[in-house]
């Protein structure tokens, strides 16, 4: 398949056929056409000035929140490795690269006693994902602290994007233009380690307490309707330990759905359609998703 692309010469790294479920937290999917690993911003601009118009292009990230079907990703799949994998800061403001892990930016802030970004300790995934989605934890969100954002466009062309014009929303963006965020400069506050430490363990046995995060899973599945909890109506419907094959309704936090090691991505993607016919039915509420589901069914 990966033939059928006219790839240019990068300094990165092409890989064929890739087996996406291995790097999904499902660890589910098939395989990517091509996966392009760039080795830095000049390389992923390179590339995208360069790729046909007509190549289909996907971005991912260590997949935390992504539902990758089990035919796979056509086109090329964009993965940012140890190139967008930095973090620096000056005085209060904190610079990361969009590879670096949520839990990461978390710790160095703790290290350099810079507070107000503890609760990405909190949250799966990338910077560069949470810069997208607005990602958000224990009532905060990257919304609150992000200055601006760096990012490329499907076109090559880098921008840098101040808050105030990506138009956040709970758990979205406004922008009309597809992005890949590639670096993020947040705003942090003077702060003492113990209290730092103290609020980024309160938030480790939280979800320890309340979240399955040693399953397979994709974390919270359904964004929470306005005034309204996601895991409390799914619950209310029946939903908790819900199965269909391998897949299944986690019963310590019905908003997060399982894969008890034998599930397929079809299952999985059936039990999220089950799930919220069975909360439509019961409360005539149809819950949006959180995670994303791409790629193609067998």
């Amino acid at each position: 398949m990966y033939n059928d692309y006219k790839l240019p010469e990068v300094r990165g790294r092409y890989r064929y056929n890739a087996n996406l479920g291995k790097m999904c937290w499902f660890g589910v999917g098939g395989n990517a056409d091509v996966l392009f690993i760039p080795a830095d911003a000049s390389d992923l601009q390179k590339f995208l000035v360069e790729i046909d118009r007509n190549t289909p292009i996907t971005i991912i990230g260590v997949g935390s929140n992504l539902l990758i079907r089990d035919g796979g990703i056509r086109g090329i799949t964009i993965r940012l490795g140890a190139g967008f994998n930095y973090i620096d800061h000056n005085k209060e403001i904190v610079r990361a690269g969009a590879a670096v892990l949520d839990l990461h930016v978390a710790q160095y802030c703790l290290e350099q006693h810079i507070a107000g970004l503890e609760f990405l300790s909190g949250i799966p995934g990338t910077i560069g994902g949470a810069i997208y989605m607005n990602a958000g934890a224990y009532h905060d969100d990257i919304s609150k602290i992000l200055i601006e954002a760096i990012a490329i466009n499907l076109k090559g062309e880098l921008a840098i994007l101040k808050n105030n014009k990506i138009g956040y929303a709970y758990r979205n963006n406004g922008l009309k233009e597809k992005w890949i965020f590639i670096e993020g400069i947040f705003q942090g506050k003077k702060g003492d380690y113990q209290t730092i430490e103290k609020d980024i363990k309160n938030i480790k046995e939280n979800r320890i307490i309340a979240q399955p995060i040693k399953s397979k899973t994709g974390g919270s599945t359904f964004k929470n309707p306005e005034g309204l909890s996601a895991w409390r109506l799914i619950d209310e419907a029946g939903c908790r330990g819900l199965k269909v094959g391998g897949a299944k309704v986690s019963e310590q936090h019905c908003n997060f759905f399982i894969n008890d090691g034998l599930a397929t991505a079809d299952d999985l993607e059936d039990l999220i359609h089950e799930v919220q016919n069975r909360v439509l039915s019961k409360t005539g509420i149809l819950l949006a998703l959180e995670i994303k589901i791409i790629g193609v069914r067998n």
